[in-house]
């Protein structure tokens, strides 16, 4: 043995945050089954892509050799003139991700003292929160969701402590599906002290749709909308991607929306040239054709109702979902049903003995989706 293998101190040896930190899971693909068609359930992906005008936007780019506006300053007028907002109040990031990677970097981590920010989030809901939280030297407290899949916002109010710095808010939430309300938020929203930056993120808001919201939901004002709200609070910040309804998920553009007094730090914090040209042009021409992006989505929308009928007629009782996806609450069974549908050609989500996520996808992935949960389920009954 030499002398190097000997001396573990010689060893090259990664921030001591690394050997805490979740690995993060992506969706798997489909195993290859005989006489199947594959359908990737597992990555809440938009199955339809994106509409042709961007489709034809991606095809004929030829200026990859030039190195991407690092202000995307166009996309960034886009979205000011669409959502009515000045475009100086928006940062563009690698996917939300990446624009909530820049969040943190500005506003929790390390402190010289030693001590550390915290960051409250829902739990569970998406998976990287935990990741982004660790790499930007912040303490994580995590806050269990109501049995229901929705957010403990009570329990939320009261992890605040004096070194909280953020806090996110996942509406709909990823992986279980509830959305907050208006009056839910608003009513949040004034108990969390004003230097508490707190994070609305939307990844999924365009799967919200006005004409499903239920009795509860529009007693309470309606689903929370961003846009609705940060004009109310200096220290909301909104979070949005074109991964999701725009079908971008491969080209990574997010952004945040915040007030002057927190977009000076993003923009400081925001990783130069995130977001790539070709990936700056298709996002302004998904603004540019909305109204063809929301038909793909009222039409996603459409099956998600198919297969939300399909599962309670079956007895299946889930959390109401907002989102591209839906949640089955399986406990010590998750993985068992992650294997029975990947026997069939067909990847979901499993987390770990708690539930499977299962992406809406083409027609005939649904369908096959509702016969494996049916078969499941009489399995297990008797």
């Amino acid at each position: 043995m030499s002398q190097h293998e000997n001396l573990s101190s010689d060893r090259i040896q990664p921030r001591e945050v690394f050997s805490k930190l979740p690995k993060y899971a992506a969706g798997k693909p489909p195993r290859a089954v005989e006489g199947l068609t594959q359908y990737k359930l597992s990555s809440n992906e938009n199955p339809y892509g994106p509409v042709p005008a961007v489709r034809d936007v991606i095809r004929t780019f030829e200026t990859a050799n030039r190195y991407p506006d690092p202000l995307c300053t166009r996309l960034r007028g886009a979205l000011g003139e669409h959502l009515g907002v000045d475009p100086a109040d928006i940062v563009t990031g690698a996917g939300s991700l990446g624009a909530l990677g820049q969040i943190l970097a500005a506003f929790a981590g390390g402190n010289t003292d030693g001590s550390q920010d915290e960051v409250i989030y829902p739990w569970r809901s998406f998976e990287a929160y935990p990741i982004v939280t660790g790499l930007a030297g912040a303490k994580e407290v995590r806050v269990p969701n109501l049995p229901n899949g929705e957010h403990d916002l009570d329990a939320m109010l009261a992890a605040i402590t004096d070194r909280t710095r953020v806090i996110i808010l996942c509406t709909p939430n990823n992986p279980t599906g509830p959305a907050l309300t208006q009056r839910k938020v608003r009513d949040f929203m004034a108990k969390v002290p004003s230097r508490i930056v707190v994070i609305l993120d939307e990844a999924y808001l365009e799967f919200c749709q006005a004409s499903e919201l239920n009795e509860t939901e529009i007693a309470e004002g309606g689903l929370a909308e961003g846009m609705d709200l940060y004009p109310d609070y200096d220290n909301m910040v909104l979070l949005r991607t074109f991964s999701k309804a725009a079908g971008l998920a491969g080209l990574r553009v997010g952004y945040s929306v915040s007030h002057p007094e927190v977009t000076q730090y993003l923009r400081v914090a925001a990783t130069t040239f995130a977001v790539t040209a070709v990936a700056e042009e298709a996002a302004i021409t998904s603004i540019e054709h909305h109204e063809e992006v929301l038909e793909q989505v009222r039409r996603l929308v459409s099956e998600r109702t198919r297969v939300v009928e399909g599962l309670a007629e079956q007895g299946w009782r889930i959390p109401v979902t907002r989102a591209n996806f839906v949640w089955l609450p399986l406990g010590e069974r998750t993985q068992e049903f992650a294997e029975v549908a990947d026997a069939h050609a067909l990847s979901v989500r499993a987390f770990g003995n708690e539930g499977v996520r299962v992406s809406i996808g083409e027609d005939e992935a649904n369908t096959r989706f509702l016969q494996i949960a049916e078969q499941f389920r009489e399995r297990v009954e008797r």
